[in-house]
Order: structure tokens, then C-alpha cells, then sequence
């Protein structure tokens, strides 16, 4: 199962030096095969994808993602980008940029959608209780979804110890995303 690391500014920080070394000691500790720069609130998101890359470039095997800004991710040579809910329309753009993509879901038919647009990736969430995110859809959501679909899905929300893990793992889905889990 994958493991999709989402990086948040309450635990990493916006100071370019102490984010890259909390990043970079959670990249050793957890071993991620994604991993997402996702600030919404500092001012120098660009300056601080520069650090995310240089930080990232020790990890050859690792993807890296910028969220929600294609230019930004093409221009400091990203795997990809995540892209907010309903995003649809940027799928192609990015595509157009050799960039691999992750869009955030919430229902079947959004991801239904993402797959018929050409996505590579969906997290669908949340699974588990999450802080302000809503009702969970639960474990059985989940199993109900990849029956239907094709693509890549990561289950996200509420992921912070190792039952809900091997809840998720028990219904192959292609990976995990979270934020607490990996911190």
C-alpha cells in the first residue's frame, strides 16, 4: 500500500530552514511514496517549494507534490500536482505539462469524474473522523468505490495509528493519504 505524505504548517512551519528539517526527518522516519507540500497560508508558497524540492531531491524514489498551482509545479520540475475538489478542468492542463495528478474527492461522482478526465490519482475522503471535515464515509464506502473505478485511490482522513491502516489495507486500495499520521 502507498503511503501519500500531506504536509501541513502547524507541524512543519513556513521558515524555509525548519521546515526542511522537519520534512526531512519524517521523510527518513515514514519512507512516503508521495509526498505533498500543502500550505495554504504562507505568503512564499514558491519560495518554499524551492526548499521542498531541494529537500526532496535526496529522495530519488519519492513523488513529489505541489498543491493546487500547475505553473508552480512544472517550473521547480515536481512529479505532479494535487489538485483541489473539483478542479476538473485543469486535469488536461496539467497533463499537458507532463505532470502527474492527484485530485481531492468527496463523492463517487467526483471521482468518476477525475477518471474520466485523466487523473492518475484521487483521494477520497474522509474515511475516519477528521477535524471539520464532515461525516465519515467509513471503510465500507471505500470497498464500494473500488469496486467501480479504475483509478488510483488514496483513502484520507481521520488516518493516525496503525488500525485505521490496516482498516484501508484490508480494502486494497492503492494507498494512504494523511496529515497526523505521519507526524
Amino acid at each position: 500500500m502507498k503511503k501519500y505524505l500531506i504536509t501541513s504548517p502547524e507541524f512543519y512551519t513556513d521558515i524555509p530552514q525548519v521546515f526542511a528539517k522537519k520534512l526531512a526527518l519524517q521523510l527518513e522516519k515514514h519512507q512516503p511514496d508521495f509526498v505533498l507540500l500543502r500550505d495554504k497560508k504562507t505568503s512564499d508558497y514558491p519560495a518554499l517549494a524551492l526548499v521542498f524540492m531541494q529537500v526532496l531531491e535526496q529522495y530519488p524514489h519519492m513523488k513529489a507534490f505541489i498543491h493546487n498551482d500547475i505553473d508552480l509545479a512544472a517550473r521547480v520540475n515536481a512529479t505532479g500536482v494535487h489538485l483541489v475538489g473539483k478542479s476538473f478542468h485543469k486535469i488536461k492542463e496539467a497533463k499537458q505539462k507532463n505532470l502527474e495528478v492527484v485530485v481531492s474527492t468527496h463523492t463517487q461522482e467526483e471521482v468518476f469524474k477525475v477518471e474520466e478526465e485523466g487523473g492518475d490519482y484521487v483521494t477520497y475522503s474522509p474515511i475516519f473522523v477528521s477535524p471539520n471535515k464532515g461525516r465519515p464515509k467509513g471503510v465500507a464506502d471505500l470497498k464500494a468505490l473500488l469496486k467501480v473505478t479504475h483509478i488510483n485511490v488514496f483513502a484520507l482522513g481521520g488516518i493516525v495509528n496503525e488500525k485505521e491502516l490496516l482498516l484501508i489495507e484490508a480494502t486494497q486500495a492503492y494507498g494512504f493519504a494523511s496529515i497526523r499520521y505521519f507526524y
